[in-house]
């Protein structure tokens, strides 16, 4: 754990060599601080997101979320509703195959955290629908870069794909960055315009199941358009704000790694076939309905 680690933090190991590591890792030796190394995760993955905006002018940030707007909103109301439908016909209970929906929709894990409460989901629910996501999660992290580098995707194209179709916020910049750094830009931001539905979302379940939650946006996001700002204001110091930036990519490698110890024996046995057979079909219908888009339209 501590070797991969410490590999994670060079400079040359790129995200899908941290990934390979960390699952590795997971899955044959075994995490030995799973709860540690998933909180570590966490903060760390959010640093790292706030670091990327250093990479970035407020310009380029303001353009992308624009442009990506329209596809964020059919999007997510094109995979509840499709989630909703084959939950229904694969008879996967409710709470279970909303939070697999939302979590594909929106902001993977983020999102079942926070629409779990709102949801009055029971604990089992909410962990099947993590591993479920999760696990789909370091698939698209391998696959989309294959695929976009197959399709002969321009770095554009594959950022704003990547950004609409990939659950989690780490796997997002994961598989951007291993295709370029013009994609890891548009889809770390088309990722954060998408997950500020969060908020909307979870506050309009909320009054349907008559739960209390409160207004809440996500300080990354804020710290990553802070972060553009601060750099569009303060143009003379761009030798230091690349300098940061690079430090973001390199912590987002390190996250991964912990990210893919994740993935132990213990989460895929959770997963259950109906609840994966839904989140599989709905990505997948998801994934290529996007690209389809995005070819056809010529808006990427």
């Amino acid at each position: 754990m501590l070797a991969g680690l410490a590999v994670s933090a060079l400079p040359g190991t790129t995200t899908t060599l941290a990934l390979v590591m960390g699952t590795a890792v997971g899955l044959v030796l075994g995490n030995p601080w799973p709860q540690r190394s998933s909180l570590v995760s966490r903060n760390l993955l959010q640093i790292s997101v706030v670091g990327l905006g250093f990479g970035m002018s407020m310009k380029e940030v303001v353009q992308t979320g624009q442009s990506s707007l329209v596809f964020s909103v059919v999007g997510i109301s094109f995979t509840l509703l499709a989630g909703y439908l084959l939950g229904r016909v694969l008879k996967v209970g409710p709470n279970t195959s909303a939070l697999i929906s939302a979590g594909t929709a929106i902001c993977g894990g983020s999102a079942i955290a926070a629409l779990a409460p709102a949801l009055k989901a029971k604990d089992e629910e909410t962990a099947v629908a993590l591993a479920t996501v999760f696990t789909l999660n370091s698939v698209a992290l391998l696959l989309f870069p294959v695929i976009g580098h197959l399709l002969q995707l321009s770095q554009a194209t594959f950022g704003t794909w990547a950004g609409l179709a990939i659950h989690d916020t780490s796997s997002v910049v994961g598989a951007a960055a291993a295709f370029g750094s013009q994609a890891l830009a548009t889809g770390t931001t088309v990722k954060l315009t998408r997950a500020i539905w969060i908020t909307p979302v979870v506050l309009a379940v909320a009054a349907l199941n008559g739960a209390d939650r409160k207004l809440k946006v996500p300080l990354f996001i804020i710290g990553f358009v802070l972060a553009a700002a601060l750099r569009s204001l303060v143009p003379q110091y761009g030798a230091l704000w690349t300098g940061v930036a690079a430090i973001a990519r390199q912590c987002l490698v390190v996250t991964l790694f912990l990210v893919g110890a994740g993935l132990s024996r213990e989460v895929l046995e959770k997963v259950g076939l109906r609840p994966l057979v839904q989140g599989i079909v709905l990505w997948g219908v998801v994934s290529a309905a996007t690209l389809t888009a995005l070819l056809r339209l010529g808006l990427a």
